[in-house]
């Protein structure tokens, strides 16, 4: 998975649609929100900032466990110069005792060489490799996981899964002075994301007054950010999260209507700059080119279990072979239109997230026939939406979650945390929850998305407690088209890793890893993926809903 270190629908306008509807137990509940009344705070704070594991929700020995599971290896010297920090054009790879065939489930070893750019060996670990096997013919391809031996080398051991040819691919995405970069700001107060409130009420004489103020979360006693005239606080009750916006110049607090995504702003220096420049960043490195053959093998490779809550995600978790996700986790199949219906029949699916969850949505809304969009009159993008099928009782909602959320001119009424939204749910063996939560947090440190998911995973439980039947499946984070300071895959990976090991003893929970499926896949990587990658995870999603 990563560097392990070794040791066309019709429209129906609903009556009431700028509120939320959830459709529970067969009926369906208006259900206005109301946030809490915010207040001004005072611009400066001396209190602590220091985040505890009691601050974020966990334990003590949880919090513990969770940084050794993030820990990664860092350079044992203090990098100055460009030179000295990881080439991608001096670093290789070579296959390791290359046959001249091998049978389909036989595995090759890879060895990658890590150099600097004077093409001197890396003495320390840390790099961030990919791997993976492709045949661009056969639409096939699979992923390797990294394994750092922290002296600069590192293995990959490569699944021959089909029949035919293949080839090694190997990139580098950052190198270990990079990643120290970014773990250093993703735990700084400076914030690498801005967004924008806006706030409108009544002026003189019947006239519509409209300010807009820069907005960012407040986490710690502190606070990350704060500018101008600060703030107004909006407090979520039931999760704690503190929400900060500067003070409007005309208009109070509680006129906060809408939300928005803001500006940019990058905390390199110049040095930095040069270390995270595209000609070093995400680039291929040269290695063995040959052609590997193989053989057709008699005994099957995989698992005909059944899709089911509890799975552990293998290396390799699957492969694609045209254009097919096939998979090793469980018994995974392609749905046409009429067993997507019967599947999804007297079904509540409720979707919450980002953009990526909302392909998701958008994907049965094109797929299952006689589905049919309900006008709640929200933005087609930032939602929420819903589609209801009337003949066999399918309903499917999404809506994205909380702030900070990089979403264009949202109304903040509409974005409810994810936690608050499972405790409205009354669950039951029609009801279908399915949640991510990554691309939107990797700009905020990591300690407030541990605070997050121990909320979510508290809503959770308690969901499970009063409706064992409900079925919960949690969507991993995807590879990114981006790989720089704000949207590094390095931070959606090791928040993969947060809600891996947090969720991994709740019973009853479905983690769907699509990370493989995204990283190894012939299109170039995209937050977004393409058609083909949305329709292989529907299929896996719904093999998890109805198993075979």
């Amino acid at each position: 998975m990563f560097n392990k270190q070794q040791s066309g629908a019709k429209t129906w306008k609903a009556p009431q649609a700028e509120q939320v509807l959830w459709g529970l137990n067969g009926w369906i509940q208006i259900r206005p929100f109301q946030p809490p009344r915010p207040k001004p705070v005072p611009r400066n704070n001396n209190s602590s900032s220091t985040i505890s594991a009691h601050d974020i929700g966990i334990g003590e020995e949880e919090w513990e466990r969770l940084q050794k599971a993030l820990d990664w290896p860092s350079p044992d010297q203090e990098i100055t110069q460009l030179d000295q920090s990881t080439s991608p054009v001096h670093s290789t790879f070579s296959i390791v005792g290359l046959k001249e065939s091998y049978k389909v489930g036989e595995k090759i070893s890879v060895t990658i060489t890590a150099r600097d750019h004077n093409k001197n060996l890396k003495r320390y670990g840390g790099d961030f490799f990919k791997a993976k096997l492709f045949n661009s013919k056969l639409l096939a391809s699979v992923f390797g996981e990294v394994v750092d031996h922290c002296n600069g080398t590192y293995s990959v051991a490569l699944l021959l899964p089909w029949e035919g040819q293949a080839q090694v691919y190997v990139r580098l995405e950052h190198s270990s002075e990079v990643v120290q970069i970014l773990k250093k700001y993703r735990e700084s107060s400076f914030p690498r994301s801005h967004y924008k409130g806006h706030f409108e009420g009544s002026g003189p004489n019947k006239t519509r007054i409209i300010e807009v103020v820069q907005c960012n979360l407040k986490w710690g006693a502190d606070g990350s950010w704060s500018k101008g005239d600060c703030c107004c606080e909006y407090k979520d009750i039931k999760t704690g999260t503190v929400w900060q916006c500067e003070i409007p110049k005309k208009l109070s607090c509680d006129k906060l209507v809408r939300h928005s995504t803001g500006s940019l702003e990058s905390p390199l220096n110049p040095f930095e700059k040069q270390l995270l420049t595209k000609t070093l960043t995400n680039v291929a490195i040269t290695g063995d080119t040959q052609i590997i053959n193989v053989l057709p093998n008699t005994t099957g490779i995989g698992t005909m279990e059944r899709c089911r809550s509890g799975m552990t995600t293998p290396v390799p978790a699957g492969f694609y072979l045209k254009d097919v996700w096939n998979s090793f986790v469980c018994n995974t199949r392609q749905f046409s239109s009429a067993q997507m219906v019967n599947c999804l029949k007297n079904k509540i699916v409720y979707m919450m997230g980002d953009s990526t969850t909302r392909q998701w949505f958008e994907y049965l809304e094109r797929n299952v026939p006689g589905i049919q969009r309900i006008n709640l009159h929200t933005h087609h993008l930032g939602g929420p939406l819903m589609a209801v099928e009337l003949k066999n009782s399918i309903i499917v909602h999404w809506r994205p979650h909380g702030v900070p959320l990089r979403f264009s001119n949202v109304l903040i009424n509409d974005l409810h945390y994810i936690s608050n939204d499972i405790d409205e749910i009354a669950g039951g063996p029609h009801a279908v929850v399915v949640f991510t939560i990554f691309a939107h947090r990797v700009f905020h440190p990591i300690t407030f998305y541990v605070h997050e998911v121990a909320k979510i995973r508290q809503s959770v439980v308690a969901l499970l407690s009063r409706a064992p039947e409900t079925t919960v499946i949690i969507k991993s984070g995807n590879t990114a088209g981006l790989k720089d300071i704000f949207q590094s895959d390095w931070y959606a990976m090791q928040l993969n890793t947060v809600m891996q090991e947090m969720f991994r003893d709740i019973n009853g929970v479905i983690y769907f890893d699509v990370w493989q499926m995204t990283s190894c896949h012939y299109l170039r990587e995209n937050i977004h993926p393409g058609p083909v990658v949305i329709a292989n995870e529907v299929n896996i999603l719904l093999s998890y809903i109805c198993p075979s």
